[in-house]
């Protein structure tokens, strides 16, 4: 009985951690917990959300400078929306970058440090 409790309450935080955040609804302390949206940034949001609502995620990116499509995606992705909709190139650009991970120089770089047989000398 206790078990079910303690993961009936543990489900109900980890929903309310998720919960969306609309741009044009949030205060700062709302903003902020949004992952990669700093005091900085939720401070921009707000100045520029005072001149009027953002009517879609590209009026956003187009009117706050430090947000692009790939910070949208990322915002959109930790729980950001823009009048309960989620970023529309979210799926497409985590996609891309997926693609440049796997074939990153780096992963190949990692490949190639695999220890070579050493010849020996006798």
């Amino acid at each position: 009985m206790l078990k079910t409790l303690f993961g009936a309450v543990l489900a109900l935080f980890a929903a309310a951690a998720f919960a969306a955040v609309d741009v044009n609804k949030a205060d700062m302390a709302a903003l902020d917990s949004v992952k990669g949206i700093g005091p900085a940034l939720a401070t921009k949001l707000l100045d520029e959300r005072k001149k009027g609502n953002f009517k879609d995620w590209n009026d956003l990116i187009d009117r706050v400078s430090g947000v692009g499509s790939g910070n949208a995606a990322r915002f959109s992705a930790a729980g950001l929306t823009v009048n309960d909709a989620s970023y529309a190139g979210a799926a497409s650009t985590a996609a891309k970058t997926a693609s440049k991970t796997a074939a990153s120089p780096k992963a190949t770089t990692a490949a190639q440090k695999i220890a070579k047989p050493q010849a020996s000398t006798r």
